[in-house]
C-alpha cells in the first residue's frame, strides 16, 4: 500500500474540523470543564450543518468494493445497481454520510490490512471533501469466533462463548484491547460488539456461541470486561441485541422474534448484561428486531419502540450514548412498515444510527421528508448527530490526522506478542467435558490418529476446512495423522469409508457440528466406537453436542472452529496442556430436556 503522506494542516483545513478538535485522553474520562468545552465545539460543528448534511451523520450504508474511489468494474456496477452511485466517495458525496461498514465476502471491502487500511483512509478523504467536513466513523462486526470480517492479517481471537469457558476477565479484556488495538491501526473506529445476550435457549439460531453463557451474572462480567479492552484501545464498543435475543428460536434476518419473558425474567435474566455495559462506559448499544411484549404491550418491533428505546434503556437504565440500530434490511424490522418509515420510526423511538438501510435513497428521503414536516424537528435530529460527534471524538477522529499509515499497520496489526496472548487464551478455553477411564491425554504410543467428522469451512476463510486443519495441527505436535471429512449430514457411503479409515489407527478424533436428534452424525459416531478404536469427540461448535452421542469415551468443547480454538483443542489432547475451560452453558439431556446432563461450571482436568 502507496500512503499518502497527509499533513495536520491538508487534514484539518476547514475551521469548522478545527472548531470540532479534541481536548482530553482518548479512552478516559474527561474531566467536567473538559466535557463542556468539547461539547460546545460540537454543538458549533452541528450549528454549521445542513440539515441534509445532519441526516447523512445518521447512516451507516455497506458499499462495494476494495477501494474508495477505484473500485473493480463488478463492484462499480453493484454500486450504481443498489446505490445509486459507482464509488463510495460518491456514496458520502450524494448524502453526506457519517459512517460506513466494512464486510467482507459478498461486499468485498475486505482482502489484507493494508488494503483495509488504503479503503479507510479513501473513506476519510471523501468525508473531509463534504462541505462541512466531519471525519467517517467506520465500523465492522469483528466479534471473533463464529462471526468475524477480516480473517487474513489479524490477529484471530477466541469467540464470546470460547471466552466464557475460560471465566478470565483478564483474558477478556485482553482480547477486547488487543482486538480494538488492531481495528485501530487498521482505521476502523466502531466495532459491533461484544455481544451482550445471554444463551438461554440452545436452539437459538442466530446468538448461540456468539453469546458469553447462558447465567447473566457472568455474561454481565465477560461483557464489561470486553468493553473496557476495546475502548482502552480507543475503539468505540457496542453491547448487542437490546433489549436481549438470547432466547428466541427464530432468526431476526428472516422473521420477527417474540420473547415471552415476564418483566421479571427479563429483569433477571437479559437486562444484567447491558447494566453491566453502560456501568463500564460503553458507547454505543446496537437494538434487536424483535418483540418484548413485557416491554412494549404493543409489540412494536424493539428497534422502532419508544417504551423500549426511550422508556427503558434512556429513562430506566439511564444510557445517553448511542443506539445503533441493528441492520435495517432485515426482515425483522420490515415487517409491518416500508422501508422509507423504518428509519423515520426508528429515530422517533430513539435510535441515533441507521445501520445499512436496504435502499439508502429511500431511507435518506424518508427521514428527510419527515424533518421537512415536522414530524421530526431538526432538535431531535440535534441530538443524534451530537451523540454521533461525541463517540468520533472520543474515537480520536478529531485529534490530530483520522488517517492512518502503513508503518502502524506492520507495526499492530497480526503482531507477534498479540497471536502468542491469543493462543494461551485460547488454551485455557477448551474444555473437557467426559474422560472415560482417563482416555486423555493422547498416550505416547497413539501416534496414529484418524480425523475425521464435520468440517465446516473457517468463518474467515472459505478456502480452509475444520478437519484438515486440525489434523495439520495434530501433524505439527509430531502425530501422524490421516483425514476425512464427512460433512454434517453423511451418507451410509461415506460413514463405511470413515469406518474403514479407522482401521489400524490409534485413536480417532471425531469432530461434530450441531448434531440433532436425527442428525447423521450421530450414526457415524456410533459406528467409530464400534470398531474398537479409541474415539475422542470435539464439538466445533456447540457444546450441547455431547448429549446427543451416547457413551464416548472422551468429548471435548471448542466453541468454534477457527485455526486458533482448533489448534488450542489439539494441545489439550496432545496433553500439552491442560484442560481448564468450563462450561458456560448447562447442557440438558436429549431425552428429557427438563434435566441437565451436565451443569454450567462443568469441566474435568486431568487430575481428575
Amino acid at each position: 500500500m502507496q500512503h499518502r503522506s497527509l499533513s495536520r494542516r491538508t487534514v484539518l483545513a476547514s475551521a469548522t474540523v478545527v472548531a470540532a478538535s479534541a481536548t482530553g485522553v482518548v479512552g478516559g474520562a474527561a474531566t467536567p470543564a473538559a466535557a463542556h468545552g468539547r461539547d460546545h465545539r460540537l454543538k458549533k460543528l452541528v450549528s454549521r450543518m445542513s440539515v441534509e448534511a445532519k441526516i447523512g451523520q445518521l447512516f451507516v450504508p455497506y458499499f462495494y468494493g476494495t477501494s474508495a474511489t477505484s473500485p473493480s468494474q463488478s463492484d462499480q456496477d453493484r454500486n450504481l445497481s443498489e446505490l445509486g452511485v459507482r464509488t463510495v466517495a460518491e456514496l458520502i458525496a450524494k448524502y453526506h454520510i457519517g459512517g460506513v461498514i466494512f464486510f467482507s465476502g459478498w461486499a468485498n471491502n475486505i482482502q489484507d490490512p493494508s488494503q483495509i487500511a488504503d479503503l479507510a483512509n479513501g473513506v476519510q478523504r471523501a468525508s473531509l471533501a463534504l462541505p462541512t467536513p466531519v471525519p467517517s466513523l467506520i465500523s465492522i462486526d469483528q466479534e471473533h469466533g463464529a462471526n468475524v470480517r477480516i480473517g487474513s492479517g489479524v490477529t484471530q481471537l477466541p469467540g464470546a462463548m470460547a471466552l466464557g469457558a475460560g471465566r478470565s476477565l483478564s483474558d477478556a479484556r485482553t482480547a477486547g484491547r488487543i482486538s480494538g488495538t488492531e481495528l485501530a491501526a487498521l482505521g476502523i473506529h466502531q466495532n459491533f460488539a461484544p455481544v451482550a445476550d445471554v444463551n438461554v435457549n440452545p436452539a437459538n439460531p442466530i446468538i448461540n456461541v456468539r453469546s458469553f453463557g447462558a447465567d447473566a451474572r457472568e455474561v454481565g462480567r465477560m461483557v464489561a470486561a470486553q468493553v473496557t479492552g476495546y475502548q482502552q484501545a480507543g475503539v468505540v464498543a457496542c453491547a448487542k441485541h437490546f433489549p436481549g435475543h438470547g432466547d428466541t428460536g427464530q432468526d431476526s434476518h428472516t422473521g420477527l422474534p417474540v420473547i415471552t419473558h415476564t418483566r421479571e425474567e427479563w429483569e433477571r435474566v437479559d437486562a444484567p448484561p447491558f447494566r453491566a455495559a453502560i456501568a463500564a462506559g460503553v458507547d454505543s448499544i446496537m437494538t434487536a428486531h424483535l418483540q418484548v411484549p413485557a416491554l412494549d404491550p404493543s409489540n412494536e418491533p424493539a428497534t422502532l419502540s419508544p417504551a423500549i428505546l426511550q422508556g427503558v434503556l434512556r429513562d430506566e437504565l439511564g444510557f445517553d450514548g448511542v443506539i445503533v440500530t441493528d441492520a435495517l434490511n432485515m426482515q425483522g424490522v420490515r415487517t409491518k412498515y416500508g422501508d422509507d418509515r423504518v428509519p423515520v420510526l426508528a429515530l422517533k423511538a430513539g435510535a441515533d444510527q441507521l445501520l445499512f438501510p436496504p435502499d439508502i435513497d429511500v431511507a435518506y428521503h424518508g427521514v428527510l421528508a419527515a424533518v421537512r414536516s415536522g414530524e421530526i424537528t431538526e432538535d431531535r435530529l440535534d441530538e443524534s448527530v451530537l451523540r454521533i460527534l461525541r463517540i468520533k471524538d472520543k474515537a480520536g477522529l478529531f485529534d490530530g490526522s483520522p488517517y492512518v499509515s502503513q508503518r502502524q499497520v506492520d507495526r499492530v496489526v497480526g503482531a507477534r506478542g498479540h497471536r502468542l496472548a491469543a493462543a494461551r487464551i485460547a488454551e485455557r478455553t477448551t474444555t473437557l467435558l467426559v474422560n472415560r477411564h482417563r482416555a486423555l491425554p493422547l498416550r505416547r504410543r497413539q501416534q496414529k490418529l484418524l480425523v475425521v467428522g464435520a468440517s465446516p469451512a473457517f468463518p474467515t476463510d472459505d478456502t480452509r476446512t475444520t478437519v484438515p486443519e486440525l489434523a495439520k495441527a495434530f501433524d505439527d505436535l509430531g502425530y501422524r495423522t490421516t483425514h476425512l471429512a464427512t460433512g454434517r449430514e453423511p451418507d451410509a457411503a461415506k460413514i463405511d469409508e470413515a469406518v474403514a479409515a479407522a482401521r489400524g489407527r490409534d485413536a480417532v478424533v471425531v469432530t461434530t457440528d450441531n448434531v440433532g436428534a436425527t442428525s447423521a452424525q450421530r450414526t457415524l459416531v456410533s459406528r467409530l466406537l464400534a470398531t474398537g478404536v479409541p474415539v475422542v469427540h470435539l464439538a466445533v461448535r456447540n457444546p450441547y453436542d455431547i448429549a446427543h452421542l451416547g457413551d464416548v469415551p472422551a468429548s471435548l468443547a471448542s466453541y468454534c472452529w477457527t485455526e486458533i480454538e482448533l489448534r488450542a483443542a489439539a494441545r489439550v489432547i496432545a496433553g500439552r496442556v491442560e484442560p481448564r475451560g468450563r462450561l458456560p452453558v448447562p447442557v440438558q439431556r436429549a431425552d428429557d430436556p427438563t434435566r441437565v446432563l451436565f451443569r454450567t461450571g462443568h469441566g474435568l482436568s486431568y487430575d481428575d
